[in-house]
């Protein structure tokens, strides 16, 4: 992709990344599933923790963004920070992790969608008739320009944030045990269950990293990427800890809980239910679908760019780099990706037959979109790491605190966050206890990281004397 191409502003970029957390569905979703499995009432906290190592986090690795503007942004990273061969492993891990956030929300989308046209219309669409006609929208806007897409999930997105708002205002203002700080006191998060606290809540930030990964198509590759990734953060994190505090304060620190195990994703529309008319309730359920679409085009555009990042450095197949001439978006990349969800639509279409309307939801949801969250948190983890080990290498006139200091406190603190997502992995997709099936499910994630690692090293040890790792090499622009 060349310099015609480069048409994202900070703004543009924001809205981005924004869209790829879903406001709403965090909101109504995770944040009420947060209290229900956990208990505890410090999830507006959690959310403030979770952006102050997220804003360290970035400041080594967009600072990585200006050094290399590649659209593999985890795998190049880790590529130049740690050697080739791992960045071949997070390349593997990137693309299956960011593939299974994006064809997940495919289930929770086709479910919501088809209760609310089935409730509206008394019609009995299946979950996967709905789901392939976003899929179709998702593919045709895919492979346009990306400004196109940005606008599109511009006006998705200020259209949550009104609802999330208008949800917060009528919270505090109805709040049965009045308002309180309970939810932003130390001792409501760094107590038991911490662990599950912060792998629920770190879930509702992904996506966050995906700035960086439009590097080569901002108008400012020097500056953009920083700017709105950082911005972003304290937007999600100000936001999503706020609207929990909302929550808690809606029902009464004393009920939130329990109120949140009986309605679950339901429980904001249900309190809505008493003080706002009909049509803001189906108004809202309708703005519910399109953060899911949001959230499936803005990781359609990433996954794209993996694909054609990947193509071009050799890790994957040539053909993946093909661009439009028109519009220069990746076309290989986003076709490849909207075959593969296809093909996962086809099979759980198959699969769920005769089950439950909830059975997508357990399943194609819960399960892929948590596995994907597992395989980013270690890419973050990694890529810190790996931002040291590049300034170790590279003379820049970067800081200290750049350098070195934010990078290995991000490391070390999403190390322990991605421990907790591995101990409580089970209960992240909804198992009663533990089995079989979390560890086939991290094993999706891990084992093409591994094979290609190992691969990527043997054939560089092979070719140690030629200097050839024209197989495997990653191209950094």
């Amino acid at each position: 992709m060349g310099n015609e191409q480069r048409t994202l502003t900070v703004p543009a970029l924001v809205v981005m990344i924004i869209a790829a957390s879903a406001p709403l569905t965090v909101v109504a979703g995770g944040v009420t599933t947060n209290f229900a499995v956990t208990g505890l009432m410090g999830v507006p906290l959690s959310f403030v923790v979770l952006g102050l190592i997220l804003l360290v986090f970035s400041l080594g690795y967009t600072a990585m963004s200006r050094h290399i503007t590649n659209a593999g942004a985890f795998y190049a990273y880790i590529a130049e920070g740690l050697g080739k061969p791992a960045g071949v492993g997070a390349a593997m891990v990137a693309v299956v992790s960011y593939n299974l956030m994006q064809i997940g929300i495919y289930g929770l989308f086709g479910f919501a969608t088809a209760s609310f046209v089935n409730s509206m219309a008394g019609t009995n669409l299946p979950w996967w008739a709905c789901a392939l006609g976003c899929w179709v929208i998702v593919g045709f806007l895919g492979m346009n320009r990306v400004d196109f897409s940005a606008k599109v999930l511009g006006i998705v997105v200020g259209l949550e944030f009104l609802v999330v708002i208008i949800f917060d205002a009528v919270a505090f203002s109805q709040a049965p045990q009045g308002v309180s700080s309970t939810g932003f006191v130390a001792g409501d998060l760094f107590a038991p269950g911490l662990g599950a606290v912060l792998a629920f809540s770190i879930a509702a930030f992904m996506g966050f990293e995906s700035g960086t990964i439009y590097n080569e198509e901002v108008k400012d590759p020097q500056r953009t990427a920083r700017r709105a990734t950082i911005i972003a953060v304290c937007i999600i994190a100000s936001f999503y800890a706020f609207s929990a505090w909302a929550v808690s304060m809606a029902l009464g620190p004393d009920n939130v809980v329990e109120a949140s195990q009986e309605f679950g994703p339901d429980l904001i529309f249900v309190f809505l239910g008493s003080y706002a008319p009909g049509w803001f309730i189906d108004l809202a359920n309708l703005l519910f679908i399109t953060s899911l679409f949001a959230a499936l085009l803005a990781f359609h555009n990433v996954v794209a760019r993996y694909f054609y990042a990947m193509g071009r450095g050799g890790a994957l197949p040539k053909a993946l780099a093909i661009t439009s001439p028109r519009t220069h978006a990746p076309v290989a990349g986003s076709l490849a990706q909207s075959l593969l969800a296809l093909l996962v639509i086809i099979v759980f279409a198959v699969v769920s037959s005769g089950q439950d309307p909830m059975f997508i939801v357990f399943t194609m949801f819960t399960w892929m979109t948590n596995s994907g969250a597992y395989g980013l948190v270690l890419l973050m983890a990694l890529t810190s790491f790996a931002v040291v080990g590049y300034f170790a290498r590279n003379r820049t006139t970067d800081s200290l605190i750049t350098r070195v200091i934010a990078p290995v406190a991000a490391g070390i603190a999403l190390s322990y966050v991605f421990s907790q997502i591995v101990v409580n992995f089970d209960v992240l997709i909804g198992l009663e206890e533990a089995g079989a099936l979390q560890y086939v499910l991290q094993g999706i994630v891990i084992l093409p990281g591994i094979i290609g690692f190992a691969v990527a090293a043997l054939l560089r040890t092979r070719n140690r004397t030629t200097n050839n790792l024209s197989d495997v090499d990653l191209e950094i622009k």
